[in-house]
């Protein structure tokens, strides 16, 4: 089932075998000549073939971010890693090696066919971000749980399957339980699945299915309820007042304070909190809802923005297309008739005309991307100054709406304080009608010591609502700040850069290509 190598030295996966192989498998007569001269960039290679090579570690293929096709076949390989960097694969072959496990294929979403043929593996498993599989071969492993098989039915793109080989398939009932339970399949085992099959099949498994597919319903629709509340979660971190549409903010205040326990058992101090409660639940409310509003306002703008520079970018690239589609005809006509001129003079004078509508073309190009910069400049002045007054709106909004939440922790820190004296009195006094708990006794033991709890109390609660208001400022501004950063780097000095760097190679390879040119003989 397995290829041994006791007796077969184990070879790596290092640069020397990966340019050999690109090197084999790369372009013949002339342009392999060239390639191997100018080497490949291992970057570019799409397909790549390492089979019967002895390779014990899958390594060092780092590089090969365009690889679509990957056979590392008949090999000695015992684990699936190093994989994780090849994103855009959709073929992958590790037939006839030891694998015991399948792993590491994570990253691999867009595999669509997987061969894992003749190796030892007992479990499928690990695959569940392979949603795009289509045919699998894991035929010659060590598979004996048709319930196992029940794994693959998320994959409802998955046609084709071999699973010859593995112990499960001397089970007589094997084949109508892959077809009632794996329903998108066309071919198994190499075979057609003809209807008078699948119908057998389905009819056998009939009630294990019904119930099957209820179980299955019920998890995609927790799924989906746990999703949307993710979304709507994301969204309202995105809007910085994540926590606040409750009484989070108060729970937790109340929560870090280690008097507060202690002091809730204050006579009369119990409705005070159901109060508070209410009223700072109202305030958070309120920010929520703005948070919520104003991150509504800012999104629009920025999608606005985008739209507009791409806009912008789209019709300032069409003028630039047309004066080089004018060029082109004007060079094509130039190029006839240079090779019908036999006059020296009238040659100079055509090539002195084409160097200076090279050079026209070049500074209407380098015009246009100057007329370009300046558009942008002006529109990412205004985007800013937009999203700037947004944003210190926003931040006015919650600064006026937090600072009633202190108002309020101000109003109940007096009347806590007023009824823990009044309290201590009566306690001194023994006039209390009801047994106080003991650690709320610890605190009366004189004034300081319970205005001491209560003011620290209050300490507390106004460090977690000045840290909470700070906390939705420095992320709006933080926000604000690196998106006009990347903004600037990205549609002004990056674009600008590329583009003129792109506009002289242009304009280089004109001016090479009449350089280039076979002149008529005596001129």
């Amino acid at each position: 089932m397995s290829r041994l190598y006791d007796t077969v030295e184990p070879s790596v996966i290092d640069e020397d075998m990966l340019q050999k192989a690109v090197e084999d498998q790369g372009p013949k007569d002339e342009a392999g000549r060239i390639a191997k001269t100018e080497g490949i960039d291992f970057a570019d290679v799409t397909q790549l073939r390492l089979d019967f090579k002895n390779i014990l570690k899958i390594d060092n293929l780092w590089q090969f971010k365009s690889l679509v096709k990957l056979q590392l076949d008949n090999n000695i390989i015992e684990k699936i890693e190093g994989l994780d960097t090849l994103v855009n694969l959709v073929w992958l072959d590790l037939s006839f090696n030891n694998i015991e496990v399948i792993d590491g294929l994570s990253q691999l979403s867009k595999l669509e066919d997987l061969t894992l043929y003749n190796n030892r593996i007992s479990s499928l498993e690990n695959m569940d971000s392979l949603t795009r599989l289509h045919v699998v071969s894991i035929g010659n492993n060590n598979l004996s749980s048709l319930e196992n098989l029940i794994y693959l039915r998320r994959f409802k793109s998955l046609q084709t399957i071999n699973l010859a080989g593995n112990p499960f398939c001397e089970d007589p009932n094997y084949k109508p339980f892959v077809v009632a339970h794996v329903p998108s399949l066309v071919y198994l085992d190499f075979r057609l699945i003809d209807g008078n099959t699948r119908a057998a099949a389905m009819e056998q498994y009939r009630y294990a299915i019904e119930e099957l597919v209820a179980d299955e319903t019920s998890a995609e629709n927790k799924r989906l309820e746990q999703e949307a509340k993710d979304t709507e979660f994301s969204t309202q971190k995105e809007a910085y007042v994540e926590n606040l549409n409750g009484p989070y903010l108060f729970d937790t205040m109340f929560e870090e304070d280690p008097d507060a326990s202690k002091l809730a058992a204050l006579p009369g101090v119990d409705e005070l909190l159901l109060i508070y409660k209410d009223k700072m639940v109202g305030i958070c409310k309120q920010v929520f809802e703005v948070g919520l509003k104003e991150h509504a306002r800012r999104k629009k703008e920025v999608d606005e923005f985008y739209s507009c520079v791409h806009d912008a970018k789209r019709e300032n690239k069409a003028m630039a297309i047309k004066k080089i589609d004018e060029f082109k005809k004007y060079k094509k006509k130039v190029f006839e008739e240079i090779h019908m001129i036999t006059d020296p003079k009238m040659l100079d004078t055509l090539l002195s005309e084409y160097t200076e509508e090279t050079t026209k073309l070049w500074d209407t190009l380098m015009g246009l991307e100057l007329q370009l910069v300046d558009q942008l400049e002006d529109t990412i002045k205004e985007f800013e100054r937009n999203l700037a007054d947004m944003v210190a709106g926003f931040v006015e909004s919650v600064q006026g709406l937090i600072s009633q939440i202190r108002d309020f922790e101000n109003a109940h820190h007096e009347k806590q304080l007023e009824i823990a004296i009044i309290t201590l009195e009566k306690y001194v006094k023994n006039e209390l009608d009801d047994e106080l708990p003991e650690d709320l006794r610890l605190l009366l033991v004189d004034k300081d010591t319970i205005t001491n709890a209560v003011s620290a109390s209050h300490d507390t609660h106004m460090l977690k609502i000045d840290n909470r208001e700070d906390d939705i400022i420095q992320r709006a501004n933080g926000w604000l700040g690196a998106l006009m950063e990347t903004i600037h780097q990205e549609e002004e000095v990056t674009r600008n850069r590329n583009r003129v760097k792109e506009i002289n190679n242009f304009v280089d390879h004109i001016r090479e290509e009449v350089d280039n040119l076979d002149l008529p003989s005596g001129l």
